[in-house]
This record gives C-alpha cells, structure tokens and sequence, in this order.
C-alpha cells in the first residue's frame, strides 16, 4: 500500500526513575535523512534510534526531539568544597578581629556562600538508557507509519481516480485516432480540388499521400504503452513497498507517451485531449513526491 512520507509520532516512557518523551516529524525527502534535537550527553542514543528508524522507514526527513529526566534519588550528589569553606572561615575570623566583632556566621550562611558547594549529576546507566531509548523509538514509529499510511491510502485513492481520469482521455483519443486519416484525404481532396478545378485528380498519388500520412501519424504504439504505464502505477499502488521513485519513473514515460502522441497525431481535437492529460498528470506527479 502508498505510505504518505508526511507524520507524526509521539511516545513517552518512565521506567525506574527515568522518563524519556521522543516526537517525532516526517515531511518529504528523496532519501532517509534523520536530524536529532536531544541533550549532548545523551548524545550516544542516536545510533539506537538510527537503527530502528531505518528499519520502519526508507524515505522523508525525520526530525527526533528527545527529552529525558532523571527523578531518581541518586541522579544528583550536592559537594562542599571544604578547601574553599576553610578559606572562607579563616577570612572572616581575621575580618572580625580587625574589625573587633562578633562572629556571627551560621552553618546555612557558610553554605549559600559562591562556590562552596556544587551540584554534581550522577552517571548515567548508558545501558539503561540505550534499552530505554530502543522501546521508546519503537512505540513513536509505530505511531507515525500508522499515521504515514493513513494518509497514503487517501494518497492512493486520490491517484486512483486521477489514472481513471487519464484512463479516460486515452479512450478519447483511441476513438478519434481512426478518423485523422480520413479527414486528412478529405481535406487534401478538397484543397486539390479548389485549385484544380477542371482537373482530374490521380486518385492513386491522392491515396498514396493519405497513406504516408496514416503511417507517419499513426499512435497505436502510444496508446497501447500508455494503457500499460496507466495499468503498472495502479498496480503499484497496491504494493507493500515503497513505490515512490518507480512510480515517479512511470509517469515520466507516461507524459513522454502523450508528448509523442500530441507531435505525431496533427490533430487539434486530440492535441486538446493531450493537454488535459498532461495536466491531469502534473497533479499525479505534485502527489506523488509524498509517496514513500
């Protein structure tokens, strides 16, 4: 079935004291291309969510917003900097002496002092993570495919109604093709005639003319090739595969089809229904640069 490139996933999971939310965002792409937004320690993560993106995913850009919170009771260590305490007490016994005053310094005082105490961030269980990480990437690409194919089956039957419209056009101009021939013998009769009116016309040389003509604009060839471009993107929009690119690579031959059929067919009815299909075409191809 066609997976829309376009989607978003979204999952969020505690485990042990740590939660992890990854979001994800798909748009177009002629490639898988993967951009991470996510904390530089956590950094290590991205060859894990690469992994599991790459086996839901062969096309779009996806952008990974990862945050992450530690509310274990062990993620955080407060130190005291006795050195720089020591220096702090010994200057202010000397200030006080100087200044012949009380001491007055409190415990809660000494530790709102600069830099006397830190706060340090345990380290992290890498391998936690890393597991943490592989559930939670794998629950937001099951939202976001899902999310691909329901917009790619809306794709799909878009497109399929846009094939039967040129399927359609086809039908017309395999119904007027028969008729350019004999309107050409009949134009060139009556142009021959115009002008050499009290002359007999050599009915061999007239029909040797319209012969070559027929042959030259003759596009049973086209009309058979585009039925079957038309047949082949319909069955691959049936596919459970990515279709994109092949289905790209078909309506290409397929406007070659129309544009040989429009220079070869001399026709002013049959180069309308050209353009119709062409455009009918370009609104085919706008869609599927969504397709995965």
């Amino acid at each position: 079935m066609a997976h829309s490139m376009t989607g978003f996933g979204r999952s969020s999971i505690s485990i042990d004291g740590r939660e992890l939310t990854i979001e994800l965002k798909s748009v177009n792409h002629r490639f898988l291309d993967i951009s991470f937004r996510m904390p530089r320690s956590l950094g290590f993560l991205e060859d894990t969510a690469r992994s599991v993106l790459s086996r839901y995913f062969s096309r779009g850009h996806i952008d990974v917003l990862c945050t992450y919170r530690n509310l274990r009771s062990d993620s955080k260590t407060v130190v005291v900097d006795a050195a720089l305490l020591n220096s702090y007490l010994t200057a202010a016994r000397h200030a006080a002496e100087i200044c012949n005053a009380a001491d007055d310094l409190t415990l809660s005082s000494l530790l709102k002092l600069p830099d006397v105490t830190s706060i340090i961030e345990a380290e992290e269980d890498r391998d936690a993570l890393v597991s943490l990480m592989a559930s939670a990437i794998e629950i937001a690409s099951n939202e976001l495919l899902m999310m691909r194919r329901r917009e790619g089956d809306r794709l799909r039957d878009d497109l399929l109604n846009r094939l039967d419209t040129i399927i359609g056009i086809r039908a017309q101009i395999a119904e007027r093709a028969p008729l350019i021939a004999e309107n050409y013998r009949r134009e060139l009769n009556e142009r021959i005639g115009a002008v050499l009116c009290d002359i007999d016309i050599d009915r061999a040389r007239l029909a040797t003319e319209v012969a070559i003509f027929a042959d030259k604009s003759n596009i049973d060839e086209e009309l058979v090739r585009l039925m079957s471009h038309s047949a082949s993107a319909k069955e691959l929009l049936e596919c459970n595969e990515p279709i994109g690119r092949k289905l790209d690579f078909v309506i290409q031959e397929m406007n070659r089809e129309f544009n040989t059929i429009g220079s070869k067919a001399n026709d002013e009815a049959i180069a309308a229904l050209v353009i119709d299909g062409k455009a009918e075409l370009e609104k085919v191809r706008e869609q599927i640069q969504n397709i995965e």
